[in-house]
C-alpha cells in the first residue's frame, strides 16, 4: 500500500503589503482578485467563494492554526510555502512564514519553494505585461545572505526533509542555470558547515522530456514535474478546437477536467526522484478574465480518480520518496485550492483523507 507524502503549495498573499498597495491599490490581497471574479459564460463556476475558513488574513495566528489542523486531519503532510527572494535581501510576502517560524506554531511540517521569477502585471491581475519587480542573481554575497535567511527554517524540527536533508524547491531552475547551479553548490557546502547533512534540491519543470537531463546535470536531487500542458499533447485536435472557441466567442480556454486528469501523471513518476504534481482544479479568470485558462467540469470525485492513478504509479517507491505535490492549498485567485469552498465544502480534502493513512 502506498504511503504518499502529500505536500501542498501554499500562497502567502492573503495580507496587505506596501508593494501591493502601490501596484494595485490600498488593501490589496488575493481576495481582491477573488472578489472581482464573474461568470464569463453560462454554467461558469465563478465566483469561487471560501467555505468555513472565510476571507482570512494570514497575519492572524488562529487562521494559520485552522489551516494546519484541516490539512493534518485529511492526510496532508505539510505545506510548501512560496518564498519570494528577489536578490540582495529583497523579499515579499514573507510575514506569514516568518511568524510561523518564530512562534513555533502551528506545529505542522513545512518547506520552502523559491518562486524565482520576476513579477509581471498580466499574471498578477493587471492589463500590463511590464515587470513589477525583477528577479536577480547577484552572486556569492547574495547567495550567502539568502542561505542565512532560510537556515533557521532548515534547522527547525518541523522542516520537511528527504533523505535527512531539508527540501528546497526551485520554481524556475533553468532561469539562470549557471548561477543557480553555483548557488546550490555553495548552499550544500554551507549546510554541512552549519551541521546539516546537506540540502535536497528539487527543480520544477513543465517539460520533463526536454529538461530532465539538463536539470540533473545542474545538480538537482529530484524533479517535480507539472503536466499542466500535457493535455495538449494527448488531445491536439480538441485543444486547437477549444482555442478556436476561445478566440471566436471571447471566452476563456476551457479544458475538460475529465480528459485532463488522466494526463497529469505519467510513467516517469515511477522513478525514485521524479515527483508528480496534482491539480484538483484550475481557473485563472479572476486574474486574467477572458484571456485565462481554466478546467471545466472538475469535481472532488474526479480528483479522487487522479489520486488513485497517482498513488498506483508511486506505490513501489521507497516511502521516503513517495512525494506528491499538490497545486495548491490556497491559490484562490487561480481557482486552484484544497481548502473548503461553498460548493464542495471539504470535498477535495476528503478525497485525500480516504486514501492516505494518517
Amino acid at each position: 500500500m502506498p504511503t504518499p507524502r502529500v505536500i501542498a503549495f501554499y500562497l502567502p498573499q492573503f495580507h496587505p503589503i506596501p508593494e501591493n498597495d502601490q501596484w494595485w491599490g490600498k488593501g490589496f490581497t488575493e481576495w481582491t482578485n477573488v472578489g472581482k471574479a464573474r461568470k464569463l459564460f453560462p454554467g461558469h463556476y465563478q465566483p469561487k467563494l471560501p467555505g468555513e475558513l472565510g476571507y482570512y488574513d494570514l497575519r492572524v495566528p488562529e487562521t494559520r492554526q485552522q489551516q494546519a489542523d484541516l490539512a493534518r486531519q485529511y492526510g496532508v503532510e505539510g505545506f510548501a510555502y512560496w518564498h519570494y527572494w528577489f536578490g540582495n535581501g529583497k523579499m515579499l510576502l514573507e510575514r506569514p512564514f516568518k511568524e510561523v517560524l518564530e512562534s513555533g506554531k502551528p506545529d505542522f511540517p513545512f518547506c520552502l519553494s523559491w518562486a524565482n521569477e520576476s513579477w509581471k502585471g498580466f499574471h498578477h491581475g493587471l492589463k500590463l505585461d511590464d515587470a513589477l519587480i525583477e528577479q536577480r542573481y547577484d552572486g556569492e554575497k547574495d547567495y550567502r545572505m539568502h542561505f542565512e535567511t532560510v537556515l533557521p527554517a532548515f534547522k527547525d524540527k518541523r522542516y520537511i526533509t528527504v533523505d535527512g536533508k531539508p527540501l528546497f524547491i526551485i520554481y524556475k531552475p533553468l532561469a539562470n542555470p549557471k548561477e543557480i547551479s553555483h548557488m546550490m553548490e555553495l548552499w550544500r557546502r554551507w549546510a554541512v558547515e552549519a551541521g546539516l547533512p546537506g540540502v535536497y534540491f528539487v527543480g520544477i519543470t513543465y517539460e520533463l522530456d526536454k529538461q530532465k537531463d539538463g536539470l540533473m546535470s545542474m545538480g538537482f536531487d529530484g524533479i517535480n514535474v507539472c503536466r499542466f500542458i500535457e493535455f495538449k499533447r494527448h488531445h491536439k485536435f480538441l485543444y486547437h478546437r477549444l482555442q478556436d472557441i476561445q478566440h471566436t466567442f471571447k471566452v476563456p480556454l476551457r479544458l475538460p477536467y475529465k480528459k485532463v486528469y488522466p494526463t497529469l501523471v505519467g510513467e516517469d513518476e515511477r522513478q525514485t526522484n521524479i515527483y508528480p504534481t496534482l491539480y484538483p482544479n484550475w481557473d485563472h479568470t479572476p486574474r486574467t478574465g477572458r484571456r485565462g485558462v481554466m478546467y471545466s467540469g472538475e469535481s472532488p470525485e474526479l480528483f479522487g480518480k487522479l489520486l488513485d492513478k497517482c498513488f498506483s504509479v508511486i506505490e513501489k517507491k521507497d516511502p521516503e520518496h513517495q512525494l506528491v505535490f499538490i497545486k495548491s492549498w490556497n491559490e484562490w485567485g487561480e481557482g486552484n485550492y484544497l481548502e473548503p469552498d461553498r460548493k464542495y465544502g471539504r470535498g477535495y480534502l476528503e478525497e485525500i483523507g480516504r486514501r492516505v493513512k494518517r
